[in-house]
């Protein structure tokens, strides 16, 4: 088992409180890549579609937020799909403190480029 980090922050999603972001750069928070038997699995944490993402490379699974507020919105983890080409995305961070199954619905209906798979609480895959 192999455990990469990678960052984790926002670009556009504002405290309104504070006005810096939820998940500031300097903060040091990170998402995962997780290699197992030769899969490779991304975690991504709280975070935004960042420009760190296009450095990633041969992604079986990519675990995106799809929820917006506090994370990348499912418009945005559609352009982070684009960035990571991975061959199967599942959507996260939805339905509890913000966002709904609409948005993984969403997030489904626009990405093209691989496999999505919207997972219920105890569904495996």
């Amino acid at each position: 088992v192999a455990v990469e980090a990678v960052p984790a922050y926002n670009i556009n999603k504002i405290n309104p409180d504070t006005k810096k972001p939820f998940h500031p750069k300097d903060a040091g928070m990170i998402g995962f890549v997780v290699t197992v038997d030769g899969v490779r699995i991304y975690h991504a944490g709280d975070t935004d579609a960042i420009e760190e993402l296009r450095n990633l490379s041969n992604i079986d699974v990519a675990l995106l937020p799809v929820s917006g507020t506090y994370v990348m919105t499912a418009d945005e983890a559609v352009q982070a799909v684009r960035m990571i080409k991975p061959k199967i995305a599942i959507p996260m961070h939805y339905g509890t403190i913000v966002g709904s199954e609409k948005d993984a619905e969403r997030f489904k209906s626009m990405v093209k480029e691989c496999d999505v798979q919207i997972l219920k609480p105890v569904d495996d895959y």
